[in-house]
């Protein structure tokens, strides 16, 4: 049976037209996969189909009827919950606030607190995490914790559409196998699933039908998901063949150099342990490993963002002040992390700002800030790593995903760095500036940068990296070349631990 049927949808923005004529149908009880490059309107559908956009032209069926979701409370009434890319969790409530948000469990006016945390370990547990502690703070879970929050939040609504938008992005394998089986249960019940991934894998996996947008509008709608190729939903979304990651000595013709970074020992209490690796310059060391393993940890701790609380850390040869960021760029290393909007960018500010924040002394003249020649400078960076749309000035937030990600690699280009610690680089990126972003890497490491790659998406590390550090219950349990690795075998680590 048809739940949703959206037709010919459009949405301007001052300069932008975000949609242009899309179409949509969801039937209840499947998964529906919507598929695009970062800027082709995905977000923005979404938000006009949860209210928080009013279309300009356009209509929207539900159930049959036809409607006008005009605020996100009139979506949530007719049974729409979505969960977006960007978390909208509060990060002061508690987990069980968090979920209950708006539709707390009350009586004669009171809010029943005791049920509101029952009902939210009920949740967690359903989702497979009843180890979450439902009166925690939600923002001081990890990105993996405050994404099941965020599942557990749509399905306390008892919705009949929920759109997931990149919900497995933080998570490791066996956290995605059971959200599938969660989702499986709720398709089975008669609830549509709208489902948004740049993981062309996930979509055969547990996809049934999807539709694919391109430049704001629908250039193929309700393909059977098991039956078409990658290679055809790669050309609907690009409009050419993209190769995908494959193995590759990733710094070229050039042999790799003496050692760019040192890392001896290295720990901090309740994280990670004895930590030791070497990278040279032009070469990539990937570290893999579940959500929760350590590896962001590592990664930030050598940036000098957490204080090591044992170990070293040498860059070219020289010791680096533990717990100090300003050292670490002064020595040459710059960090990718994770979560660019919360941690990397200011999202109101211009690209051309984003790109000279660490450089700004350069552009000074007595005491002032010289705006032409920092501009030109960045203007310089971007155009050399195509940072779509060209203009400079344009707010950050304006940029898609992949787009912002390129900002802050041209951040650290400019300003010099021989290392670099990239933290799930082409996370919720398409395939077209995934495979830009690939180029960039691999022309840096050419250039003899030396490279520390954290990825969820184990042929990416394994398609990039040279040698291959394989991280578990905060301990490196093994490690050897790329080459001698495949995706199982670093599963099987990974999934051992410690007993590797």
């Amino acid at each position: 049976m048809e739940l949703l049927r959206m037709r010919g949808v459009c949405k301007h923005f001052p300069g932008v037209r975000a949609l242009d004529g899309v179409d949509l149908d969801v039937a209840a009880g499947e998964v529906h996969c919507l598929l695009g490059q970062n800027g082709a309107g995905k977000s923005t559908l979404i938000k006009v189909l949860a209210g928080a956009h009013k279309p300009d032209g356009g209509e929207l069926y539900w159930s049959g009827e036809l409607v006008n979701f005009d605020n996100p409370h009139a979506a949530d009434a007719a049974g729409v919950a979505a969960i977006h890319q960007e978390l909208d969790l509060v990060p002061g409530l508690s987990v069980a606030e968090n979920i209950f948000l708006g539709h707390e469990p009350a009586r004669l006016g009171w809010v029943r607190r005791r049920e509101a945390h029952r009902k939210a370990r009920e949740l967690l547990t359903r989702l497979g995490h009843p180890e979450i502690p439902t009166h925690r703070e939600v923002g001081d879970l990890p990105a993996a914790g405050q994404q099941i929050v965020s599942v557990a939040r749509a399905l306390s609504r008892n919705a009949e559409l929920i759109v997931m938008d990149e919900p497995s992005a933080v998570l490791d394998p066996a956290e995605v196998t059971n959200l599938f089986r969660v989702i499986r249960e709720l398709t089975h019940a008669g609830v549509a699933v709208v489902y948004i991934s740049h993981r062309l894998d996930e979509i055969r996996a547990i996809g049934d039908r999807l539709t694919v947008l391109k430049d704001g509008r629908t250039v193929a709608r309700n393909l059977p998901a098991a039956d078409t190729s990658t290679e055809q939903v790669i050309r609907l979304m690009t409009g050419r063949a993209l190769d995908q990651p494959a193995r590759s000595a990733p710094g070229g013709a050039r042999p790799p150099g003496g050692f760019a970074l040192e890392v001896d020992g290295l720990g901090r209490d309740g994280e990670f342990a004895d930590v030791s690796f070497q990278v040279r310059a032009g070469e990539i060391v990937g570290l893999a490993g579940l959500v929760g393993s350590g590896r962001s940890e590592i990664l930030e701790t050598v940036y000098g963002a957490r204080r090591a609380g044992a170990g070293t850390v040498r860059v070219r040869g020289n010791p680096l002040a533990p717990g100090s960021v300003p050292a670490a760029v002064e020595a040459g290393v710059g960090l990718c992390p994770e979560e660019r909007k919360g941690q990397a960018l200011i999202l109101h500010e211009s690209v051309y700002r984003n790109v000279s924040l660490p450089v700004l002394d350069r552009f000074a003249r007595a005491g002032f800030l010289a705006e032409d020649a920092d501009l030109a400078e960045a203007a310089r960076t971007t155009e050399r790593l195509d940072v779509r749309p060209a203009d400079p000035t344009a707010p950050v937030r304006t940029l898609s995903g992949g787009n912002q990600q390129k900002v802050v690699l041209a951040r650290w280009l400019l300003a010099g760095s021989r290392v670099l610690l990239l933290d799930e680089p082409t996370r919720g990126v398409d395939v077209g500036a995934r495979a830009e972003i690939y180029s960039l890497i691999r022309d840096a490491v050419g250039r003899g940068v030396a490279v520390v790659l954290v990825s969820s998406d184990i042929p990416e590390v394994l398609g990039l990296a040279d040698q291959v550090l394989v991280v578990a219950d905060g301990r490196v349990v093994h490690r050897a070349p790329a080459a001698e690795l495949d995706e199982q075998s670093v599963l099987d680590l990974v999934m051992q631990g410690e007993r590797a």
